[in-house]
């Protein structure tokens, strides 16, 4: 039994292909604007690739790219497929074509589907990314004579600043580096020699901060030098002073920040796929009904249009079997391209007489 079976009439054919017709060119429109949003999302993880690991974070953007250019084309063939459905002489043309059609524009419903569920699912790789890049772009800090890296300070500056963040998980990352280079210490004073010496890698570890790490709403000077000493500094108690730094991790506030880009772009991309799956569906029901009144032999006549011409179960086992008959099909052509030269066993009636008959043992004496 058909499911969603509709009936059919002339006038309902036509109206059905010109809606049809201005859906398929409005979703050529949405098409790119996936096509812009993965575009969007590839240069915004791009401008901050130096502070990622190298784990693919850019599958999502690069699958809505390649989603929204596939759109284009194949909604700008539907919209001239169900512009020529109105003639049932011109449909004549498109009659081998409306079933391949539909089938790839259910398999690219299904591939925006994806897109849409893809924007949802990528915050864990993006936060392992994430914690990785910022650890190792914070080692190279002090590097800013190394060719490669030298930029890298200034690229976590600029980051600290404008997200109001410091450090990959907060301010406390930095005592745990070497963030000045042996450059700019004075190797002649005992406190950097101890200092030196007494980690066990030879770095220079202390209890302070770059300035980029500075709250601009603290109401006095920042204290970015000895930072958990109180007695160092008057009137202060580091476990107070909120306003001192920014307390917040750059690795959350970049998470943050991408989190609400892809929630947008992942709305988006579900409301296009909402759009694109209504397209389907009157595709689907046009070609039905077109291929019945072909059947019939009268253009004018009424005729029956459906979304899956027998119940899911039978339609799914259906497919199972054509599948199933593909392998059994698969293995008999390998039999019939077996080597003639191969020995056959010694149990096959070849080796009989030409009676297919054993030959019998000579008793006599």
């Amino acid at each position: 039994m058909a499911v969603l079976k509709v009936k059919f009439t002339k006038t309902k054919r036509d109206k059905l292909a010109q809606v049809l017709w201005i859906l398929n060119w409005i979703s050529v429109v949405t098409g790119a604007i996936l096509f812009s949003l993965g575009t969007f999302l590839k240069v915004e993880l791009n401008k901050r690739g130096e502070l990622m690991s190298e784990r693919d974070v850019q599958y999502v953007p690069n699958t809505l790219i390649a989603v929204g250019l596939i759109a284009c084309a194949i909604n700008f063939l539907g919209g001239k497929i169900c512009y020529d459905c109105v003639d049932t002489a011109k449909f004549l043309r498109w009659k081998v074509v409306l079933l391949p059609y539909t089938a790839c524009t259910f398999f690219f419903t299904f591939c925006v589907l994806v897109g849409a569920l893809m924007c949802y699912s990528m915050h864990w790789e993006l936060e392992e990314a994430l914690n990785l890049g910022l650890t190792q772009a914070m080692r190279f800090y002090k590097d800013t004579d190394t060719p490669g890296r030298c930029f890298l300070k200034r690229t976590l500056d600029i980051l600290q600043i404008e997200f109001q963040c410091c450090g990959n998980n907060g301010y406390r990352d930095w005592f745990q580096i070497q963030w000045i280079s042996n450059r700019y210490l004075d190797m002649s004073k005992k406190e950097v020699i101890d200092r030196l010496r007494s980690n066990v890698e030879g770095k220079y570890l202390m209890d302070g901060v770059p300035f980029s790490c500075c709250n601009l709403n603290s109401p006095r000077p920042c204290i970015q030098q000895q930072i958990t000493n109180n007695s160092a500094h008057y009137n202060y108690e580091h476990q107070t002073e909120e306003l001192n730094l920014w307390m917040t991790g750059c690795r959350q506030a970049l998470l943050e920040y991408y989190t609400h880009i892809m929630q947008s772009v992942g709305l988006t991309v579900l409301i296009t796929w909402l759009f694109e799956l209504s397209v389907l569906t009157g595709v689907r029901y046009l070609q039905t009904s077109l291929e019945n009144v072909l059947r019939q032999g009268d253009p004018n006549s009424d005729s029956d249009g459906w979304l899956l011409e027998t119940s899911l179960m039978e339609t799914a086992r259906t497919n199972l079997s054509i599948i199933k008959n593909l392998g059994k099909n698969n293995q008999i052509d390998a039999g019939h391209n077996r080597d003639p030269n191969v020995d056959v066993p010694s149990t096959s009636k070849a080796h009989y007489g030409p009676d297919n008959v054993p030959p019998k043992h000579n008793t006599e004496g």
